[in-house]
């Protein structure tokens, strides 16, 4: 269904909303909108929400699927003005993913389970966010593909990530516990093209509703609980978001495009689009769940 505005949606937010878990796809610009939509329905959202610029031109089988709300990515925080409204409209307790276009959530063995099995797994573990890393893909040949993405050929890094303590502005003698900030891909490696600010690989893309829960910019949440990678009696599930988002960006920026002739190095393999994959290269861990 498609609606006018996101005050329209609102409206009816707290309906449409009830039928979790909810996907919320933020689309940036039209790459590879299709097979975003595609993976994340075949991952078992009930409801799919697409917040979307009216440039976008759906195909006939997917535009009944989704829930389509008029949206365009102004800068880089636009992407607050889209969900934390829709964290507010919806019923406490609903599972929300975020993610963007061009970019594929994965999980442990997401072939063969569903992401409400994830998640309800994870529920009874008294968990309320999960931890995702963003892991950058990126095209093997810049030539035969000058954006930086190419689905069929795309290759990931297996090595160069890392975690530090993640400063806690209460007690700077101690990191906030249970916190880490991660690193590594490309943001990692052509760092003197990223903010600082945004070089983190980091992000809680699943988690719980909950009254006056707010996302914020460097996207972790305004509840310290549901940003802890782990609860403190044992290890928990995590998953990873596969993106060629940082790709397309050093590609289109007139200040890096001509610096990076292309993103492969010595460490760069092919992705396999397999959870097994992530999970062997330890890009995210099934916990307790087997």
């Amino acid at each position: 269904m498609e609606y006018a505005s996101q005050t329209a949606f609102l409206s009816v937010a707290t309906e449409v909303l009830a039928g979790g878990p909810v996907a919320v796809l933020l689309i940036e610009d039209l790459v590879e909108v299709d097979s975003t939509i595609r993976h994340h329905l075949k991952l078992g959202f009930r409801t799919l929400i697409l917040c979307a610029p009216p440039a976008l031109v759906l195909p006939g089988d997917l535009a009944p699927l989704v829930h389509r709300i008029p949206w365009v990515a102004h800068g880089p925080g636009a992407f607050l003005d889209a969900l934390n409204p829709l964290i507010a409209a919806a019923p406490a307790g609903t599972w929300f993913y975020y993610g963007f276009n061009a970019e594929y959530l994965f999980f442990p063995f997401c072939e063969t389970r569903s992401v409400r099995e994830l998640l309800a797994f994870h529920t009874e573990e008294r968990r309320f966010g999960m931890l995702t890393y963003v892991v950058d893909l990126y095209a093997a040949d810049l030539e035969k593909n000058p954006d930086g993405v190419n689905l069929a050929e795309a290759m990931l890094d297996r090595s160069g990530y890392y975690a530090l303590g993640r400063p806690d502005p209460a007690n700077h003698n101690h990191p906030r516990e249970r916190q880490l900030d991660f690193f590594g891909g490309l943001r990692w490696r052509f760092d003197e093209h990223i903010p600082a600010a945004r070089r983190k690989i980091d992000r809680i893309a699943l988690f719980r509703t909950a009254p006056g829960l707010e996302l914020r910019a460097d996207h972790t949440l305004s509840d310290e609980e549901r940003n802890t990678y782990a609860c403190p009696w044992h290890h928990n599930l995590t998953a990873a978001v596969v993106s060629f988002r940082v790709a397309k960006a050093l590609k289109r920026n007139p200040g890096s495009t001509y610096d990076i002739p292309t993103f492969r190095w010595h460490n760069s393999v092919p992705f396999e689009w397999s959870s097994r994959q992530l999970l062997d290269l330890g890009l995210m861990e099934p916990g307790q769940w087997f």
